[in-house]
């Protein structure tokens, strides 16, 4: 006997459990967005469940792989560490904001924040009223807090990725860490889902946006569709390899070469990430190792 867990609803997950308690069954589950376009003036209960059924029958419907529990804890990993990063930099916003307001600043970076810290823990120093100095001890055992966390979440992600066969092969290509590598298993449930790596690219939101009409191509920027998350990582990632390689010289990337020479760092970039999500989608749907390129390797 199964019975089912929770109101069926598009795009959600629908599992199944037997008298054990045991999972038996996961259905797919369509995408609401695409079933919200068949809805009618009115919505509710009835025509939500018509909108679906007309749209899970359409020969091009695109479903929802379901994830596994270990895959939502790792998203759920990253999503918390995603917010405590922004948390941690509001608070070194209201910090700076805060002791400007009393002619004391910094420069801008890690060093900055310590010495603005250390100001605010001298009690010598006349510049702060005890009511404002209160305010800046507290902001920082915020900021101290909050960076204890983030270590303890870098860790964890860490070993995630010590137990991800697939995770460590996408390490192995260069603008992608243990960040992005278990993002991606995470993420993805079936690679096979998408027919190629452009698909997975479009998914992503690293490709032009196009505005094409009358057989004529007019492509413009990226469409950012997807998910925001795993294309900040690419970009970071490429980013990253661009630097790199400016450091240390392009000769033995001809392809990178000849990108930065007509085109700004920026857009080489997103040109770069689209490069790494292709290649990527390819290793985790073959089930390859990354291979050099002959420059490289020569």
């Amino acid at each position: 006997m199964t019975k089912p867990v929770g109101k069926p609803d598009a795009g959600k997950l629908h599992v199944r459990f037997d008298e054990r308690g045991e999972e038996t069954e996961r259905a797919p589950s369509a995408s609401p967005r695409l079933s919200s376009t068949l809805l009618k003036r009115q919505k509710n209960d009835a025509t939500d469940a018509e909108a679906i059924c007309e749209a899970v029958t359409r020969p091009n419907m695109r479903f929802v792989p379901t994830k596994t529990v270990e895959q939502q804890s790792c998203l759920m990993l990253h999503r918390a560490r995603h917010l405590f990063i922004r948390q941690q930099a509001a608070v070194i916003n209201s910090i700076r904001a805060y002791l400007a307001e009393f002619g004391i600043v910094a420069p801008v970076g890690r060093r900055g924040v310590e010495q603005l810290l250390e100001v605010v823990a001298d009690t010598a120093d006349y510049r702060l009223p005890e009511v404002a100095r209160a305010c800046l001890t507290a902001l920082g055992s915020q900021l101290r807090a909050l960076k204890a966390q983030i270590l303890e979440f870098d860790r964890h992600i860490i070993a995630w990725h010590r137990s991800s066969a697939t995770s460590k092969r996408l390490d192995a290509i260069p603008g992608v860490g243990p960040a992005l590598a278990t993002a991606l298993v995470a993420s993805i449930a079936d690679p096979k889902a998408f027919r190629s790596g452009r698909d997975f690219s479009a998914w992503v939101g690293l490709v032009p946006k196009q505005n094409s009409s009358g057989g004529k191509d007019k492509l413009g920027s990226i469409s950012k569709q997807g998910d925001r998350y795993l294309r900040s990582l690419f970009t970071a990632g490429a980013l990253a390899v661009i630097r790199y390689a400016k450091i240390h010289g392009t000769g033995h990337r001809p392809w990178l070469t000849a990108l930065l020479a007509r085109r700004p760092t920026k857009v080489a970039a997103i040109a770069l990430a689209n490069k790494l999500a292709r290649m990527a989608w390819a290793m985790m749907a073959r089930n390859e190792r990354y291979n050099e390129p002959a420059a490289l390797a020569a």
